[in-house]
C-alpha cells in the first residue's frame, strides 16, 4: 500500500491512496483525512485503506484521478516526532579519520541519534531555501519509517510490529554551522534546516522480500545535477537496523503514533557505490589528497534521490529539490 498527503486541505495535507505505479490516487475522506489521523488508529484505518488500495489496483474505485507527484507535501507535511540516526558507523568512522580523530568504541554498540525539527518539512519537490552559500549546503541520503504509538522500553525483539510505513529522506545539513553548533556541546540546530520525504510513504510489504530484519535490502541513488553521485546499498554495512534504533530511543521515553525514524547517511566500505552526501565525498578526497576537491552546493544546484526496484521502477516516486537563496 502507498499513502500521499495533497498540499491542499491545509497545514497536514490531503490523505490519498496511491496506485503500485505511482499513476493514479483518490481520496478517501470517509476512513481518514490526513495522514496522522489515519497513523492514529492504524489498527482500523489500515484496513479500510489497503481495501481502498486493492480496488484502485482493479479500477473499481469512484473519483480515482491521475498522481502528480509536484502536487504533494511529505507524507507527513509535519510531525510529532522526528528522530535521526548514524546507523552507518563506517560513515561517522570515516568523518573521524578525515581530521585524525579516532573514534570511541562505544559508537559500534551505542547508536547516535538527534532529534530533529519536525514542524514544516519540505515538500518532495519543493525548493530548498538557504540564506547562504557560505553555509556549506549539502544533502543526505537516507531512508526512514514511521511508527504507530510505541512503549517505552520496547525491545528489538517487538520493535519490528510498530513499523508501518517507509520513505526516503532528504536531510538537509548546513556543514560549515555544524562545528561550531557541536562545539558548544548541545547538538544541532541552525545546521539541520527542514527536511524533505519522499512523495509516498509505502507499507514494508511493498518491497517484498527488499525488507527484511529491520532494514531495506535495496540501492538508494542521488543524483546531484543531473549526474549519478552515489548508490549505495542501505541493508549493506547498517550498523543499527530499524529494530535496534527503535530499542535505542525507547530506552526512557514512549513514541506516538507518527513519529519518524531516519537511518542517517547511507554508507558502504565499498566506495565504488559512491556516496549520499558531499561531505563524504570529501572525507575521502581530504583522505586521498590532502584536501577536498568538490564544493558544496551551490545556489540553483538541483538534487534527486530515488530508489528502483528489480524491474526499474520508482518505489517511493523520486525527490527532486533546487537550492535557492532563502
Amino acid at each position: 500500500m502507498k499513502l500521499a498527503s495533497l498540499k491542499s486541505g491545509g497545514r497536514d495535507g490531503t490523505l490519498v491512496v496511491v496506485s503500485r505505479d505511482l499513476s493514479r490516487a483518490v481520496r478517501v475522506p470517509e476512513i481518514a483525512g490526513t495522514m496522522q489521523a489515519a497513523l492514529d488508529d492504524w489498527s482500523d484505518t489500515s484496513t479500510a485503506l489497503r481495501e481502498v488500495a486493492e480496488r484502485l489496483a482493479a479500477g473499481s474505485v469512484e473519483g480515482e484521478f491521475a498522481f502528480d507527484t509536484s502536487a504533494v507535501s511529505s507524507p507527513l507535511p509535519r510531525a510529532y516526532h522526528w528522530v535521526d540516526g548514524s546507523a552507518y558507523v563506517n560513515h561517522v568512522e570515516l568523518v573521524r579519520k578525515a581530521r585524525g580523530a579516532e573514534m570511541p568504541d562505544s559508537f559500534w554498540h551505542d547508536p547516535l541519534i538527534y532529534q530533529g525539527g519536525s514542524d514544516d518539512f519540505l515538500g518532495p519537490q519543493d525548493d530548498i531555501p538557504v540564506p547562504s552559500e557560505e553555509f556549506g549546503i549539502d544533502m543526505e541520503a537516507e531512508t526512514a519509517i514511521i511508527t504507530d504509538d510505541v512503549p517505552m522500553g520496547t525491545s528489538e525483539d517487538t520493535a519490528g510490529k510498530h513499523i508501518k510505513l517507509l520513505m526516503i529522506v532528504n536531510d538537509v545539513s548546513l556543514r560549515n554551522l555544524i562545528p561550531g553548533e557541536l562545539a558548544k556541546g548541545f547538538g544541532f540546530y541552525q545546521s539541520k534546516p527542514s527536511t524533505a520525504f519522499s512523495p509516498v510513504a509505502v507499507t514494508p510489504d511493498e518491497l517484498g522480500d527488499d525488507y527484511a530484519d529491520g532494514s531495506v535490502n535495496l540501492p538508494l541513488r542521488t543524483h546531484l545535477n543531473g549526474e549519478l553521485f552515489g548508490e549505495p546499498f542501505c541493508g549493506v554495512d547498517m550498523t543499527f537496523n530499524y529494530h535496534q534504533l527503535i530499542a535505542h530511543v525507547t530506552k526512557t521515553r514512549r513514541l506516538g503514533a507518527g513519529t519518524i525514524i531516519g537511518s542517517g547517511t547511507i554508507s558502504n566500505y565499498d566506495r565504488s557505490r559512491g556516496s549520499s552526501c558531499i561531505a563524504e565525498k570529501r572525507m575521502l578526497e581530504t583522505i586521498e589528497d590532502g584536501s577536498p576537491s568538490t564544493s558544496f552546493m551551490k545556489f540553483g544546484d538541483t538534487v534527486q534521490i530515488e530508489m528502483l526496484d528489480a524491474e526499474g521502477a520508482s518505489i517511493f516516486g523520486a525527490i527532486k529539490q533546487k537550492v535557492v537563496p532563502g
